[in-house]
């Protein structure tokens, strides 16, 4: 199954195309991500030592897209719905 898998790492989104005999598990694809961040095999975003633990708090969104291919993208989680903060009071 070809998919593609676009990471946002420090305020900077990129894709890569990757392979997968199933659907993967988030766990699987934030495993992959690490390699390939650290590999340098996604264009823009480049960290030799990336932590094994750098995407626990991400999430993974996944969508159909209307060539009928499928779009990953792992992404940090986001404030929305959670207590206001200080500053928002």
């Amino acid at each position: 199954m070809r998919l593609i898998l676009n990471v946002t790492l420090s305020g900077v989104s990129a894709d890569h195309t990757v392979e997968f005999d199933a659907e993967p598990r988030d766990e699987d694809v934030k495993r992959l991500a690490v390699e390939l961040v650290r590999s340098g095999d996604i264009p823009g975003l480049h960290v030799a030592g990336l932590s094994d633990r750098a995407f626990d708090d991400y999430v993974v969104d996944r969508f159909d897209t209307p060539e009928g291919g499928r779009r990953l993208f792992l992404r940090p989680k986001v404030p929305f719905g959670g207590e206001p903060s200080a500053a928002s009071r």
